[in-house]
């Protein structure tokens, strides 16, 4: 019969060493760039899927104009980029609300990024 005899005790791993100006970064920044383009992807894939599946039909407000009859004395105080989701030039109403779904997505990471460049100057 053979006995089993207990592992022997390793050293634990030295903790890595943080990355100084001239050294290396550590895998955790590399890994964050990845996850930004997982989610940028993971975002434009559910626009592309989704976009064209939104109704046509008003939204609520709109639709309560609408019914009533007031819809005509309604004015916008910022119309947006793409008023009802529509780019000019492209008469295809799908693709123009796939493209402004798209540009909307660039958009907000455009605006996250700056806001987080600040941020991140701000606290070092």
């Amino acid at each position: 019969m053979t006995e089993l005899q207990p592992a022997p005790e390793s050293a634990p791993d030295p903790a890595p060493e943080p990355a100084t100006e001239s050294g290396p970064k550590p895998a955790r920044s590399r890994l964050g760039r990845w996850w930004w383009v997982i989610g940028i992807a993971i975002a434009a894939l559910i626009v592309i899927i989704l976009a064209p599946l939104a109704s046509p039909d008003p939204d609520g407000l709109e639709r309560v104009a609408e019914d009533n009859g007031f819809i005509d004395q309604a004015t916008n105080f910022f119309s947006g980029l793409f008023s009802d989701y529509a780019i000019p030039g492209i008469d295809d109403p799908r693709m123009s609300t796939i493209l402004s779904g798209l540009l909307g997505v660039v958009i907000v990471v455009g605006i996250m990024f700056l806001l987080g460049r600040i941020l991140a100057r701000r606290r070092a």
